[in-house]
């Protein structure tokens, strides 16, 4: 296993691959969506980046809007009702309340003849951490947006600065110009992700795609939808927690008392850091052997930074903390449900 094969094992997509061999390349090394396994200069530079922590992006699908009336209330959310300028595909800036009713009906009209409602648009957050220039940030999303959309769905973009991560609000016309539904899915969204790294990395700021896993690190965070759920039901004052999170806190509790096991998808999560931690190692051996200084030095970087990870994070204290600290907040005095349930007959009337 060479470098290059030995890096891609270590930083591939958690999601299927569909492996496409270049007979013209080097062996062994797939080829996944559009992008090529980075060779050569391009692979120590993007092993550099991991071993020395460079910023990660971050992109995630935040809504989906249906109709008019759905479409005008987010884009007034991500223009802050006119206070900040929206940035269509063409370069205009959309302000005034007329301007963002006109896009959202243009958005929906052609949905009409649909029998039920129909997704309008599609919204995205891509984001940055602290620190990092807000318009750079801008720059990128809005060079991705060119290359990946402009030739065939309209999109508006937003740049809030409001929180100590600068990030873009990016809305796409769900209905391309033939007919094409925009759904972004895994494969596409990992693209974006590489998409924005690299953009950011052309204006001069330092930023690295990779999953998870391949930085050491483990379970990720909740999805928007359950995010948005638990903001309600604080924002209400309830002190419900959902089904679902009862079921897994009384797991999580359980595995830390040793009384059940970790779930399989943790398992299986400790096993993938195994065969990544196997294709680190063989990187530095791949770059010892070359003699080459600066090879001989980012292999120690490689090994400094599997000492500082030497398991992923799925031990039971973790994995419990991991949901205790998710429970809505107000619940830490709401017991769990029992698990010496009665039986079904117990309290009915006869």
């Amino acid at each position: 296993m060479g470098l290059e094969s030995a890096l891609w094992e270590a930083t591939r997509p958690a999601f299927r691959v569909r492996y496409i061999h270049d007979p013209n390349g080097p062996q062994h090394i797939p080829l996944y969506a559009s992008y090529g396994v980075a060779t050569g200069p391009t692979a120590r530079a993007k092993l550099a980046r991991i071993v020395r922590k460079a910023p990660e992006v971050v992109v995630k699908v935040t809504g989906r809007q249906r109709g008019g009336t759905h479409v005008k209330a987010h884009l007034d959310y991500i223009g802050r009702k006119g206070a900040l300028g929206i940035e269509t595909r063409d370069g205009e800036i959309l302000t005034s309340k007329d301007d963002i009713a006109e896009r959202a009906a243009e958005w929906s009209d052609t949905l009409r003849w649909r029998s039920r409602p129909t997704v309008s648009s599609v919204s995205l957050i891509f984001s940055m951490p602290e620190g990092t220039d807000p318009d750079k940030v801008l720059g990128a999303v809005r060079a991705l947006a060119h290359a990946e959309l402009s030739d065939n769905h309209d999109y508006v973009l937003a740049l809030h600065t409001d929180t100590p991560r600068p990030h873009v609000h990016l809305t796409v016309q769900a209905e391309g110009l033939d007919r094409t539904r925009f759904n972004p899915r895994p494969v596409q969204l990992n693209r974006f992700r590489e998409r924005f790294a690299r953009e950011l990395r052309a204006l001069g700021v330092a930023a690295e795609a990779t999953p998870r896993r391949a930085r050491g690190k483990g379970i990720a965070g909740s999805s928007m939808a359950l995010v948005k759920l638990r903001a309600r039901l604080r924002a209400e004052g309830s002190r419900r927690i959902t089904n679902a999170d009862r079921r897994t806190n009384e797991q999580a509790i359980a595995v830390a008392r040793g009384q059940d096991q970790l779930p399989p998808f943790i398992a299986a999560g400790t096993f993938r850091w195994q065969e990544i931690r196997r294709a680190y190692e063989q990187t530095a051996t791949e770059l010892d052997a070359t003699g080459q200084a600066d090879d001989r030095e980012l292999a120690s970087d490689v090994r400094k930074f599997l000492d500082k990870h030497q398991d992923m994070n799925a031990t039971p204290e973790v994995f419990a903390a991991y949901h205790a600290r998710r429970m809505v907040p107000d619940q830490s005095k709401a017991p769990l449900p029992s698990t010496n349930r009665p039986p079904k007959d117990q309290g009915r009337g006869r």
